[in-house]
């Protein structure tokens, strides 16, 4: 049994990201599951002046910890103008500086989630390419347009779409085991 940490790259109290990691988290038995709102983590926008003055917050090392923690990670990255939201990049500055590989040995399952059609592709691209820079695999991606019409009632509801996430989520959980 893996311990699996879950959560959007987004702050906002009402991410569509969020939604899917929620759902994401909803279909996997007989591992930990970790499920963090990012809402609740506030970080200050980095700056070498900043981390000099201040040092790391606690809640920062704490973010870390369960980072640590986990073999395996979901994670949903936003779309801010076809790059990750300045509330994620800020959070890969901080972690950077805490420990350049503080994703070193995790296995991730890379999502978006977008109210367009291109379905956050431009983010995920992002991601995908910087998170290895870290020590992460990245096990699988899988992208979800059009967010209002191909997600309802906590649930994927285009079946095209549904069946691409659960191949994506058994190949990330098969890799895994």
């Amino acid at each position: 049994m893996a311990e699996i940490l879950a959560f959007a790259g987004s702050n906002s109290s009402t991410s569509i990201n969020y939604e899917l990691v929620k759902y994401t988290v909803s279909l996997i038995d007989n591992h930990n599951v970790q499920t963090l709102d990012m809402s609740r983590y506030p970080f200050p926008m980095y700056s070498a002046d900043e981390e000099k003055k201040k040092g790391f917050s606690n809640s920062l090392i704490e973010f870390k910890g369960y980072l640590q923690q986990s073999q395996g990670l979901i994670l949903s990255v936003n779309e801010h103008n076809g790059n990750p939201s300045g509330y994620f990049k800020n959070l890969l500055d901080w972690l950077s500086r805490l420990e350049r590989k503080f994703l070193e040995d995790t296995l991730v399952f890379l999502m978006s989630a977008s109210t367009g059609k291109g379905g956050g592709k431009g983010a995920l691209e992002v991601i995908n390419t910087i998170l290895p820079r870290f020590g992460a695999e990245i096990a699988s991606t899988f992208s979800l347009p059009s967010f209002g019409e191909t997600f309802a009632a906590g649930e994927i509801s285009d079946a095209a779409l549904r069946e691409q996430h659960a191949a994506a989520l058994q190949t990330f959980l098969q890799k895994l085991n």
